[in-house]
């Protein structure tokens, strides 16, 4: 006698990020992007460590202002300075510079806009007042004035961590020298996100799943740190692929004015500087950083707004 058996198949289940990434692979316009940064970043930090890159600080007179060569593939600047290697150690700046401030950014609007959208009443009246307190301060002025005031303690920091690790002076200074831009930047940078966690929480908070760890006794702390926080990260991934691009941006607005990275270290900023006051002479060295900072920017935004529709369905066009 033979016997038959039914197998019946079930679908497995999709988690929200499984669902997002299915919806964020079929957005061609935010893959290309992530694979340019993928490329950038690649670029940027791995391929100056090869020697066969000219070093960047290197200057060769006779060979200034030189077109793109065997050995030097995208030209020289106005000092005989390979051009390539300038872009791609002044890009491992700029790009520091805007994941380390974001994360700053992040880390203080989260918190401020968590606490205020759960507790609300005075707590949140008070944070609230305070960051309409901070918008209405000159960001460019305080950024200005805490760089100045900074500059001499990152100097002995400089020296100390040069005398602790036995590492080159001027290997070091690049990245201390960004200490003050970093603290600066991000530590005014977080008040749109602040208002943005705070409104998520808020909403969040009125659900039924919270109610129900309020009723089992959980502490204040755990329900956000576990329960709302976690469901509130959609708006947090987003905003953070798009702030990434305006730090880059302000910084190298202030590296244009001379404010940011200082000789005889570079960022795209100081690079677009340099070639828009040598446009004339060799449009070269305008040409090529701006079109690295620009394709970096718009694979930044690019991935932002496919983050948003896969992470948001309802604001997908689709």
């Amino acid at each position: 006698m033979e016997t038959t058996s039914n197998h019946i198949e079930q679908e497995a289940g999709h988690s929200l990020w499984s669902d997002a990434w299915i919806r964020l692979r079929r957005n061609r316009a935010a893959m290309c992007g992530c694979a340019f940064l993928a490329f950038v970043i690649l670029l940027c930090f791995i391929v100056p460590f090869f020697p066969a890159l000219p070093d960047p600080a290197v200057q060769s007179l006779p060979d200034k202002n030189s077109g793109p060569s065997p050995g030097h593939w995208l030209g020289t600047d106005h000092l005989g300075r390979d051009l390539l290697s300038r872009i791609l150690h002044g890009g491992r700046i700029s790009i520091l510079v805007g994941l380390i401030t974001t994360m700053v950014s992040l880390t203080i609007g989260v918190t401020v806009g968590a606490v205020a959208g759960y507790a609300g009443g005075k707590t949140d009246t008070f944070l609230m007042r305070a960051v309409d307190i901070l918008y209405s301060l000159p960001f460019l002025i305080i950024v200005i004035l805490f760089s100045a005031i900074a500059k001499g303690y990152t100097n002995a920091l400089t020296d100390w961590l040069s005398h602790l690790t036995g590492w080159h002076h001027d290997a070091i200074a690049p990245f201390t020298s960004l200490i003050p831009l970093f603290v600066a930047i991000g530590a005014l940078s977080w008040l749109n996100i602040s208002r943005i966690v705070r409104a998520s929480v808020q909403d969040i908070a009125g659900r039924e799943f919270v109610e129900a760890a309020r009723s089992l006794g959980l502490p204040h702390r755990r329900i956000l740190l576990r329960h709302i926080i976690p469901n509130a990260i959609g708006p947090i991934v987003v905003y953070a692929t798009l702030t990434i691009p305006s730090v880059m941006l302000f910084e190298a607005t202030l590296s244009f004015l001379g404010l940011g990275v200082q000789p005889p270290y570079s960022s795209w900023g100081i690079l677009i500087k340099d070639g828009a006051d040598r446009m004339l002479s060799n449009p070269l060295l305008l040409i090529f950083p701006s079109i690295f900072f620009i394709l970096t920017l718009l694979s930044l935004n690019f991935l932002g707004d496919g983050l948003r529709d896969a992470l948001d369905p309802k604001s997908s066009k689709d």
